[in-house]
C-alpha cells in the first residue's frame, strides 16, 4: 500500500470517528458552546502553520467577501446544524445523511458551474439517494416525535449549506490557497457559532467539563479538525480528486459501525438498506471521468 492510499485510509477514519466524538460530547456539552470551542482551539495550529510557511494572505476585497461568506456557511450553519442535529439522532444516521452533500452539489452546479452538466448517470444517482432518505426518515414519520426529524432536517440543510459554499469557492475562488482559505474560513465561521451559544447556552465554565467531554472536544479540535484539513491538502496534490471524494463512503461506514459498537445504536433494516440507497447513489454520480463537484473540508466532521 503507498502513502497515498494509507492516508487516504487514515482520513476517512479521521472523518468517520469525528460523528462518534460529537455525539460523546454532546452528553454533557450544548451543541453551539461545544462546536465553538472545538473551532477557538482548532484555529491556533492552523495559524501557526499559515505563519510557519509563510503563506501569501490574499489582499483582494472579494476573496475576503468570499472567504467569510463560506465561512459562515461551512462553519457557523454547517456545524451549527450538524451538532445540534446529532443532539436528536444517532451518529451513524448522521453521518449516512451527510453524504448526500455531493448529491445536492450535482443539483446546485448546474446554476453555478454550467461546465458540469447533469447525466442520466447523475439523475439517477441523485434519485436512489432521494430514496434512501425516505425509507430512513419512513419511521420517524410514523412516531410521535418531532424532535428526531427536525434533527434529521438540520443534517441536510448542513450538507446543502456545504455544497453551495463548495461550489462557490470552486466557481470564484479556485487560485486561493487551501490551507489559508480554510483558516480563515474556520476564524471567521466560528466566532459567531461561539456568541450564540454564550448567548444562548450560558457561561461556559458552569458546564459539565468530564474527561470525557475534554477527550471529545480536543480531538475534534486537533485531529478532526487541524489534522484531519492538513492531511486533506497533502492528499489532494498527490491523489486524484475524485478518489479523495470517494472518503465520505468510507467515513459513514466507520461512523455507522463505531456508532453500534460504542453508542449500542441500533442498526434497523431501515437505516442499513435506506444508507446502501444512498451510498450506491453516490457511487453512481461520481464514477465518472469528469471529476465530481469539490467540497470544502467542512463537509466533513
Amino acid at each position: 500500500m503507498n502513502l497515498p492510499v494509507l492516508v487516504w485510509f487514515i482520513l476517512g477514519s479521521i472523518w468517520g470517528s469525528t460523528w462518534l466524538f460529537i455525539k460523546l460530547g454532546l452528553a454533557d456539552l450544548p451543541p453551539f458552546t461545544f462546536a465553538g470551542i472545538r473551532f477557538l482551539i482548532a484555529i491556533i495550529p492552523l495559524i501557526l502553520l499559515v505563519w510557519l510557511t509563510k503563506r501569501e494572505i490574499p489582499k483582494i476585497r472579494s476573496d475576503w467577501i468570499l472567504m467569510a461568506g463560506t465561512g459562515i456557511l461551512t462553519f457557523t450553519c454547517n456545524y451549527g446544524l450538524v451538532f445540534w442535529g446529532e443532539n436528536h439522532i444517532s451518529s451513524g444516521l448522521t453521518a449516512i445523511l451527510y453524504t448526500m452533500l455531493p448529491l445536492f452539489g450535482l443539483v446546485i452546479a448546474q446554476f453555478r458551474l454550467p461546465s458540469e452538466p447533469i447525466t442520466p448517470a447523475k439523475i439517477f444517482g441523485v434519485l436512489l439517494g432521494i430514496t434512501g432518505v425516505a425509507l430512513i426518515f419512513s419511521k420517524q414519520i410514523q412516531v410521535d416525535d418531532p424532535i428526531a426529524p427536525l434533527g434529521a432536517a438540520a443534517i441536510i440543510l448542513a450538507a446543502i449549506g456545504t455544497s453551495l459554499a463548495g461550489i462557490e469557492i470552486k466557481a470564484r475562488g479556485r487560485h486561493l490557497d487551501p490551507l489559508v482559505l480554510t483558516t480563515v474560513q474556520i476564524a471567521i465561521g466560528f466566532l459567531p457559532l461561539l456568541a450564540f451559544g454564550l448567548i444562548t447556552e450560558g457561561d461556559p465554565l458552569t458546564f459539565h467539563w468530564t474527561p470525557l467531554a475534554w477527550i471529545s472536544i480536543l480531538y475534534l479540535a486537533f485531529i478532526g479538525s487541524a489534522l484531519a484539513f492538513v492531511l486533506l491538502y497533502w492528499l489532494l496534490k498527490r491523489m486524484d480528486v475524485t478518489k479523495v471524494q470517494l472518503m465520505p463512503f468510507l467515513s459513514t461506514l466507520i461512523a455507522v459501525i463505531l456508532g453500534w459498537l460504542v453508542l449500542n445504536e441500533e442498526l434497523s433494516w431501515r437505516t442499513l438498506v435506506g444508507g446502501a440507497a444512498i451510498l450506491s447513489g453516490l457511487a453512481v454520480a461520481t464514477f465518472k471521468k469528469r471529476p465530481a463537484v469539490y467540497a470544502p473540508a467542512g463537509g466533513q466532521d
